[in-house]
């Protein structure tokens, strides 16, 4: 068994084996989070399931923030009953159950039934939460398996494999099942495979079943080869000390300003990534007419440059620390979030540029300009979540990071319901999409406004 991360204890590297099992936990989590969340289903559900896009994006963006609203309060708790009771598996075997149940569920979302919305959206929401605090397990797990100097390398390197598992998974959804709403077709300009119809959009729904039965695959290196801690208290008594664990977790911040400053700063522009994430592809199917097909080649493209930036990334945090990397990626955010703002069907730069219309795929001015700055996003987007848990990892006290880690989820979820539900709110007060998403601009200026006054350690 590892040893525990300590000041004063170097790490013992885990075997390569072990740490494969623990990498392949990105690839097995990060498709429900492509395919559901942003490029297939949800723009799916918004444009096709709800009858008009604007309320599809409310509908969606008040989901999302239940689930932030519920990872919140669980994920700080969940934390200090593991560090008590030691082994985090068993936590993420009842996550992944979750996920996998949820987004099982989602086949059952079919076009223009708006009866079945307030059970998909709940499938939706128990997916989402099971998704994110067996995260929260994963990431506690990761400074057993190597030492301080290369826990960069290695969250860059789960996130990269994570965008490479969402990357198969889409373009095997593009090809295969996926079709457009005007041809009937995949990408591959085929009727969709195993049968499914095209007319009840089968090839759409198939993604929640397809996330369900990949998560279940790809997770079991982990629960196979990567060792856990050993066993700790009983159940119960890991409940009772973990609790009380908890109620200390919060004074024991008054203590240290920076590792709450970082929180801070982490809640604030981790729910901007979430409402920019969960909410781009419903934004590009409401300004652009996109269809899946459409949005599917969109999220490959962003895939990719996900690919190279979590992995650039983690090469940059270890040379340059974690809250730099985390820095450069706020701006650019901003900046392509600023962008897209200034977009619409016919125009740039908020109506000054006129454009002359376009044919094929991303064929008109705006489009391109889009899919330029989607590219933008899906480069800095790895780096800023990759390094925001090593410099958590850097700055929490090794013998809680359980509970750091389940704090770091509630940090980066306790306003997560605040955005996509503002989202909503200026959506539905406004009837525009633009209105709603523009609410995110300030989230990622406050938060890196904040993050700047940290100070980075290394132990």
């Amino acid at each position: 068994m590892t040893a525990p991360l300590s000041p004063s204890v170097p790490v013992r590297p885990a075997s390569r084996l072990a740490v494969t099992g623990w990498v392949l936990f990105d690839p097995a989590c990060q498709p429900f989070f492509s395919l559901v969340t942003t490029f297939i289903f949800a723009p799916y559900f918004a444009s096709a399931v709800m009858s008009d896009p604007a309320r599809g994006q409310e509908a969606w963006g008040f989901a999302t923030g239940l689930a932030g609203f519920i990872i919140a309060l669980a994920s700080p708790i969940l934390g200090a009953v593991a560090d008590a009771g030691g082994r985090r598996k068993p936590w993420i075997a009842i996550c992944g159950l979750m996920l996998a149940a949820g987004s099982a569920a989602l086949w059952f979302a079919a076009p223009g039934d708006e009866s079945r919305v307030p059970f998909i959206l709940l499938a939706f929401v128990l997916a989402t939460v099971g998704a994110e605090c067996a995260i929260t397990f994963n990431n506690a797990m990761m400074p057993g398996l190597v030492p301080p100097d290369r826990l960069g390398r290695l969250s860059g390197l789960g996130w990269a494999a994570g965008y490479v598992g969402g990357l198969i998974a889409l373009a095997l959804v593009l090809v295969f099942f996926a079709t457009s709403p005007d041809t009937g077709l995949t990408l591959a300009g085929r009727p969709p495979a195993l049968g499914l119809d095209a007319a009840a959009r089968e090839g759409d729904r198939i993604t929640g079943p397809l996330c369900a039965l990949w998560f279940l695959v790809l997770v079991t290196p982990m629960f196979l080869f990567t060792p856990d801690r050993p066993r700790g208290l009983p159940l119960a008594a890991a409940v009772r000390g973990g609790l009380k664990d908890l109620r200390t977790l919060f004074s024991r911040l008054k203590g240290q300003p920076n590792l709450a400053r970082f929180l801070i700063a982490n809640m604030i522009y981790t729910d901007g990534m979430v409402g920019l994430f969960s909410l781009g592809g419903i934004y590009a199917a409401g300004t652009f007419g996109w269809g899946s097909v459409q949005i599917g080649t969109f999220g490959i493209l962003i895939l990719v440059t996900g690919i190279f930036g979590a992995l650039l990334g983690g090469w940059l945090d270890d040379r340059i620390g974690g809250r730099r990397v985390v820095l450069l990626s706020l701006g650019a955010l901003f900046l392509a979030a600023f962008g897209i703002l200034s977009l619409s069907k016919d125009a740039l730069f908020f109506g000054l540029v006129p454009t002359a219309p376009g044919s094929g795929l991303f064929g008109t001015v705006p489009e391109k300009f889009y899919l330029g700055l989607g590219l933008l996003i899906g480069l800095v987007a790895g780096p800023l979540q990759a390094a925001s848990r090593t410099v958590l990892a850097r700055l929490a006290p090794p013998e809680h990071l359980g509970e750091y880690f389940g704090l770091f989820a509630l940090s980066g979820r306790l306003t997560s319901f605040a955005a996509p539900t503002l989202v909503a709110l200026v959506t539905g007060l406004a009837a525009s999409q633009k209105a709603g998403i523009s609410v995110l601009l300030a989230f990622f200026a406050l938060g890196g406004v904040l993050l700047a006054g940290v100070r980075e350690t290394s132990r």
